[in-house]
């Protein structure tokens, strides 16, 4: 189906599905003729994306950042250390970071 039957049958207009194909929300999907094609799948993908956003209370920009985050290891390690850095993310401990520790306990019970 074409994108405007699409739009119908999910409630929302065809801008938004422009908008979210814009963002990455959307299999990628086309005919020969360049037009974006709807079957079950891609309407399911839809569906499954919008009940994340109204689940987690997050917008599609914010959705499409996130599925980013999870596809890309240099921006998942930029929001890593930023998560580090602000104390929203324990950083980890190293193993050399771990040993010390243990010796210093030892230490202190002596």
């Amino acid at each position: 189906m074409r994108i405007t039957e699409a739009a119908r049958r999910l409630g929302m207009s065809p801008r938004m599905l422009r908008y979210r194909e814009a963002l990455g929300l959307l299999p990628p999907v086309r005919d020969r003729g360049s037009h974006r094609r709807f079957g079950p799948d891609e309407i399911e993908a839809v569906r499954q994306a919008v009940d994340l956003e109204r689940r987690f209370d997050v917008s599609p920009a914010e959705l499409a950042f996130a599925l980013r985050a999870l596809s890309e290891p240099a921006v998942a390690q930029a929001v890593r250390d930023l998560g580090v850095r602000i104390g929203r993310i324990q950083a980890p401990r190293r193993a050399l970071d771990f040993e010390k520790e243990k010796a210093l306990a030892l230490l202190r019970r002596r």
